[in-house]
Parts: C-alpha cells; sequence; structure tokens
C-alpha cells in the first residue's frame, strides 16, 4: 500500500472515513473483486456500489490516483522518456521530446510540427504585412492602404487554402 502525506493536494482523499480510503486503495492496487473489498472493509457489495457512484468517493479516488502516480511513477517515466532521447531511431527521439515538452507544459496536445510551422508562417506574414502597411501609409497615404487590405486578404487566402492542403495531407 502506497504512503501518502496529508496535505492539501490529497484533501479529497483524507476528507473521507478510513473504510473508504481502504477501499479506494484496494481499488486502485489490489486485484480483489468488489465483494473481497467490500468485505475487508466490513461493509456489503451494495455499500461499496452507492461509495462508486458517491461525488465525494470520487474525487477521493482522483486524488488517490494521483498521488500515487506522481510519487511512485512520475520520476520513472521522466527518466525513462530522458533515455529514450537518445535511441537510435530518430522516431522514438521524437515522440520522447514531444512527450517530456507536453509533460512541462510547453507543448499541447493539439500542436503538431505542421500547425506550429504554419503559425510562425502567419505571425511573420503578419508582421510583414503590418511593416508594409505602415511604411506605405506614410509614404502614399490612404489608397495603398486599401491596395494592401486587398492584398491581405489575397495572402489569408492563399493560407487558408495552403493550411487547408496540408490538413489533408496529414
Amino acid at each position: 500500500m502506497t504512503e501518502i502525506h496529508k496535505s492539501s493536494q490529497y484533501t479529497d482523499f483524507y476528507a473521507l472515513d478510513k473504510p473508504r480510503r481502504e477501499a479506494i486503495v484496494m481499488l486502485f492496487e489490489d486485484e480483489l473483486t468488489d465483494e473481497q473489498i467490500a468485505k475487508k472493509v466490513n461493509r456489503t457489495r451494495r455499500t461499496l456500489a452507492k461509495w462508486k457512484n458517491d461525488p465525494k468517493f470520487k474525487k477521493g479516488q482522483i486524488a488517490y490516483k494521483y498521488v500515487v502516480i506522481k510519487h511512485d511513477y512520475e520520476s520513472n517515466a521522466i527518466k525513462k522518456l530522458n533515455k529514450l532521447m537518445e535511441a537510435k531511431s530518430e522516431m522514438v527521439q521524437l515522440q520522447a521530446a514531444n512527450s517530456i515538452l507536453k509533460l512541462s507544459g510547453i507543448l499541447s496536445d493539439n500542436s503538431t510540427p505542421e500547425l506550429d510551422k504554419a503559425r510562425i508562417r502567419k505571425a511573420n506574414a503578419d508582421a510583414r504585412v503590418a511593416e508594409a502597411r505602415a511604411k506605405a501609409m506614410e509614404d502614399n497615404g490612404q489608397d495603398m492602404e486599401l491596395l494592401l487590405d486587398k492584398l491581405m486578404d489575397k495572402v489569408e487566402s492563399e493560407d487558408q487554402k495552403h493550411g487547408t492542403e496540408q490538413s489533408a495531407d496529414s
């Protein structure tokens, strides 16, 4: 049984009475049936079923799972990912790097290299257009602004078309 220390992170687990906490631990760690767990905590299977539907019990389960994973598995997982960064396969290295970046919050789940490149291209294009617009307005006045708006619409249209083609290729 994993030892966890009382702290605010685990409040939902420790807010439960001892039989419920023991049931949560057994549900997570042991390969026991609900009937066996209920018997070990001196309750009926029906009571255990009610507990499992109780929102407080569910929160306690989530808190316990978080604690166990955080304390027992997280550091080993990070160490393994770090070792995979030295794998012979570049694909394995890339997947390990992506996992590490996602865990650290630097890379989101919906981020891909293609999307990131497209976002960078768009940001660069927007910056160039804004710069050109400012220079044109300074040099030629309002007529150039209309021309740049048309140009910007065309660039955005092409960018959307290119993005759609890229999505279809993926």
